[in-house]
Formats: C-alpha cells, structure tokens, sequence
C-alpha cells in the first residue's frame, strides 16, 4: 500500500478480524481516515486481452494497406473489379476461431520466416467458386455454390490467387519486419489442422471480398505466440514513426532504382526556320538551308519533349557531341 496505517487503524482492523466482522461484509479498503469500497471488475479467463488497442489498431492499418494492394492485385489478375476491405479486427481463443468458421472450406496454412510457428487464411467458398468461375471463362450469373471440398484442379487455380495473398502479405509487413509469406499446407475441414492450443489467444483480422454481385469473406488468424517477438513496435507512436521513416526511405529508393533505367528521348535542336512548300518541293541533294542562328550559338537540348540544357557543338573522337553548358529555360525558343 502507498500509506502507511496509523495505529487507530491498525487497531480497527484487529478488532474486525477478532470479531469476524470482515467474513462477512463486503470488501473494504482501509484509507486515511476512512472506508471506501473496493473496486471490482470482471476478468474472463477464456478470452484474456493480451494485445492493447493501441497495437490492434496498428494492426488494422497494417491490413487496411494489405486491402487495397491485394484488391488492385486481384482486379488485374481477374480483369474485373474486385473491392477489398477490412471488416472485422478482434481476439479470440483459437477454439472459438475453428468452430466460427463453415466446413468444407479453404483453409491455407502459411508459413511467415523467421517467425515461429504458422498462421491461417480461410477464404469462405461463397467467393471461392465466383473466382475459380471467372477463371474459367464463366459469368457467375446463375452460378451454384457446392458444399463439397475443392477438387484438386481447384486447389490448383486458388493457389494462383493465395500467392498473390502471398506476395501482398509480404510487401505490407516488410514495413514492421523483414518476413516471408509462403503457402505451407492446404485443407478443407479446420477442424482437423490444429496450430495452437484451443485456448490460445489469437488474432483474427475480417475482410470482406466484392466481385461483382458475389460477396464472401477471407480471415487471416495471427496466433499471439507468433506474432509476439515484433508486438513490441506496434506501440502507436513507435508505429507511425518507423512507417514514416522506413516507408519513405525504402520508397524514395525503389524510385530512384526504376528510374535511373528508364529510358528517355534526347534530341537537340541545330536551328529553326521557315521555308514554302515551293522551296521545299524543289530541295535536292546539295541545297544549303540558311538560317538566322549564328554557327557559334548554343543548342537547345530537349528532353520528352521539354526544354532542359543548351550546350555547343563539339567534335569527340570523330563524331559530333554536344558540351553542355548551362540549364535551359522552359520557355526558350530553339
């Protein structure tokens, strides 16, 4: 306790113990001079907190950006639009995860190096088979949702859209922590995978998946002793600062990268002149085309089209170049 009991009090609660008294009350707190009640709040041991909101909803940003790439992914793969969002963000014991879930369904399970352990994404079959429709050429107009496990061939045509989970999964995390996602195992009934203890914290992340007028579901579960070793930045503040500072920087070079090996159209321009279709109709091999440009002046240099460095004309090793010798203006003439 922060106080220290003087010695009425002290005497007031030997005289309670003697006569019993506190087996009998309600709880109470003994302070300065004073009783107050004791606060009591419920605690459920089944489903114990074990991720603060502050890294839930850390969390939930992660994925919001795991969404939009994953959708813009699916859209050109599938060549319609599929819209992506995260729907639901809560923890639950990894019992109530398994039973939450429809049997058959597409349960994958996934591997995330160097974290131990392994994570699940369960795609609800009622987007499943849309997909593997449109893959097959179909128009999901009056399409019939089997309640039967996915066939072999089947497995082989969703394995194309959970690689592309794969990829998405990576690129968003590689953000908190350099990580892997790889597809490990595939299954049909949850019940029968058993990754943790039923009683397990997990965390289970909600997205709902649109194509077209077909809708469903795809869960991502995070077992809390796999993703433990790197909750630790997931606090608000450490977040936002390493998102900005690790995203920028890592973007600004992937720019850089592309751009140095892009390819881009330099001309330079010698003169410019005005002549009629008569002279030009009549020009042959031999004709001089004067021009009111001094041979000394310098060259326009353009660049995809705009204005970007004047220079003279030099030969170098037997061939003509250009020296260049100060920025050009954006507006002046060749």
């Amino acid at each position: 306790m922060a106080d220290v009991l003087d010695q009425s009090e002290v005497d007031a609660l030997l005289s309670a113990v003697d006569s019993g008294e506190t087996l009998h009350d309600e709880p109470m707190v003994f302070g300065r001079g004073r009783q107050r009640q004791q606060e009591v709040r419920p605690y459920d041991f089944k489903r114990p907190e074990r991720v603060s909101k502050d890294q839930m909803r850390a969390l939930e940003a992660i994925h919001e950006g795991f969404a939009r790439n994953f959708g813009a992914s699916l859209s050109g793969f599938l060549r319609t639009i599929v819209e992506v969002r995260v729907a639901t963000i809560e923890q639950l014991t990894y019992s109530e995860f398994i039973h939450s879930l429809p049997n058959p369904t597409c349960f994958n399970l996934l591997n995330a190096t160097p974290l131990e352990g392994q994570l699940c994404l369960e795609i609800s079959p009622l987007i499943v088979y849309p997909i593997i429709d449109r893959l097959l050429g179909g128009s999901n107009a009056e399409l019939f949702i089997p309640q039967r496990p996915l066939t072999a061939i089947e497995w082989r045509l969703v394995k194309r859209i959970t690689d592309r989970a794969m990829t998405t999964f990576t690129e968003v995390w590689s953000s908190l922590v350099p990580v892997k996602f790889e597809l490990a195992e595939t299954e049909s009934n949850p019940h029968l995978v058993q990754i943790v203890a039923p009683n397990e914290v997990v965390v289970v992340i909600g997205f709902e998946l649109k194509m077209g007028t077909r809708a469903g579901t795809m869960t991502l579960c995070l077992p809390f002793n796999v993703i433990e070793p790197v909750m630790g930045k997931l606090a608000t503040q450490s977040w936002l600062a390493y998102q900005r500072r690790a995203g920028n920087d890592k973007h600004r070079e992937q720019i850089c990268t592309h751009l140095r090996s892009a390819a881009v159209n330099l001309r330079a321009f010698l003169a410019a002149t005005t002549i009629t279709v008569n002279d030009l109709i009549r020009l042959k091999p031999g004709d001089i085309i004067q021009t009111a440009k001094p041979a000394t002046a310098e060259l326009i240099l353009q660049i995809e089209n705009r204005n970007k460095y004047a220079g003279k004309l030099y030969q170098h090793k037997g061939a003509r170049a250009i020296r260049i010798t100060r920025r050009a203006e954006p507006d002046e003439g060749l």
